[in-house]
């Protein structure tokens, strides 16, 4: 997970300044020092480092915080506070012309993954109620307009293209088609570089001259550090970008490009993505990812989650039949499919509040929410709706239907009876609210 060493050894820094109880100017001048050195280490600029730090130290030796009773938690409040703000401090968002359509011109170098995040971003902005419009400018790469169809195809947005035909005339006529067809968003794929090239950089300035693209996001490897921030950094200088998308923020990365972009541009991280599937990418929100680096948890966004992903309608039928006891089988199997789509189990406890670094060491495997699943689809539609009747044999037959065990199968009956029997307890007592309910997996 992104910026994991990074929070270890805020974590470890903040924990010593607990200890302490009062603290003095020293105290705060070591703490800073360390907190320093874990951004150095997490490929954060050096300046953006040392402003931070001494931004920070600055505040913290300030009369509200020594005299405060809990003068550690406050110097963590000033860090929150100031990671906040280094990343941008609020959401972006994108621009909003007063006729449409949007015009957005996607660039960055070859493997960013920039084709794959113009279909996640089309994908969002269609989940949104816009009608995107995919454009396939990258008539040099072998495959690459073939790629975008079977990504718009996949999330279902169009793509417009014409071959290898001169980019620029291919912007022009995807904003036409855009008007005629009532296209609002018009998302442009443009040729990826192995490096600064100059004669490729000209053909995008050339192609922001004819069209005047309401954003130039640059798509960024998250993975690469520092050089991410170096190739920002010369984009912007060449076309002057409205803001950038942070390609895999979900992978092993110190995290140093997304803590130093915004302070080294003046742009901001309008887009993140965490995953591989077109559902990954996330609005960047500078205070969220500050709470998650300090160990806070991102509960906004788990929420977010659920509410894009979980049926609604078939939630408030399951917790009907909780508060009627009535939970079978069934209502189980819906929680599974679920749960599924908020993505890996890990990743979702992740986002809660002290988590995060309860669950490093952890291993999760997702596995076991089909192995639960093999045992309730190899039982009866009466097995699964009346559980009493399921007797020895028949627990024999879904053992060897589902390639588990009996005790298996009785374990995850008994985890049925539990979750029925406490739901019993709650309404004898007359409690409308209760603690959440263990799953089976």
């Amino acid at each position: 997970m992104a910026f994991e060493g990074l929070a270890d050894k805020l974590s470890a820094a903040f924990k010593r300044l607990k200890s302490k109880g009062k603290l003095n100017e020293a105290d705060v001048k070591e703490a800073m020092r360390e907190v320093r050195l874990a951004l150095l280490e997490a490929d954060v600029n050096y300046k953006v480092a040392k402003d931070f730090t001494n931004t920070v130290s600055a505040r913290a030796v300030g009369t509200e915080v020594m005299e405060s009773l809990t003068p550690a938690q406050m110097v963590i409040k000033i860090v929150n506070e100031e990671l906040t703000a280094l990343m941008g401090g609020s959401d972006a968002k994108l621009a909003s012309p007063p006729s449409p359509p949007t015009i957005i011109m996607l660039c960055g170098l070859q493997g960013a993954g920039k084709t794959t995040h113009a279909g996640k971003l089309g994908l969002m902005l269609k989940n949104k109620g816009h009608r995107p419009l995919l454009v396939a400018c990258d008539i040099y790469r072998p495959a690459a307009i073939k790629q975008l169809q079977v990504v718009g195809e996949n999330a279902g947005v169009p793509v417009f293209e014409m071959g290898q035909e001169d980019p620029v005339k291919i912007c022009k006529a995807a904003v036409r088609h855009a008007r005629d067809y009532g296209n609002d968003m018009v998302l442009i794929d443009t040729a990826g570089r192995l490096q600064i090239d100059e004669v490729l950089m000209n053909e995008l300035k050339n192609i922001k001259n004819e069209i005047g693209p309401h954003e130039i996001l640059l798509v960024v490897d998250s993975m690469t550090g520092q050089e991410a921030v170096n190739v920002a950094k010369t984009f912007d200088e060449l076309l002057n970008i409205t803001g950038v998308i942070l390609t895999k923020l979900d992978g092993d990365t110190r995290g140093g490009a997304a803590l130093s972009v915004r302070a080294v541009t003046g742009k901001p991280i309008k887009f993140a993505g965490t995953g591989e599937k077109l559902q990954d990418l996330e609005i960047f929100h500078p205070d969220r990812m500050a709470s998650r680096i300090l160990g806070m948890g991102d509960v906004l966004t788990l929420i977010e989650e659920a509410q894009n992903n979980l049926d609604r309608s078939a939630a408030e039928k399951t917790a009907q039949k909780l508060m009627q006891n009535k939970l079978d089988f069934n209502d189980l199997l819906d929680q599974l499919a679920q749960v599924r789509k908020m993505g890996p189990l890990k990743n979702v406890l992740s986002k809660m509040p002290g988590m995060e670094k309860q669950l490093k060491d952890v291993d999760i495997d997702d596995r076991q929410m089909d192995r639960v699943a093999a045992i309730i689809l190899s039982m009866t539609p009466e097995e699964r709706s009346k559980p009493s009747v399921i007797n020895p044999s028949r627990k024999r037959r879904m053992a060897a239907g589902s390639g588990m065990k009996v005790e298996d199968v009785n374990r995850l009956i008994k985890q049925l009876e539990q979750m029925q029997k406490l739901m019993k307890q709650i309404k004898g007592r007359g409690k409308r609210r209760f603690p959440g309910m263990g799953m089976p997996f």
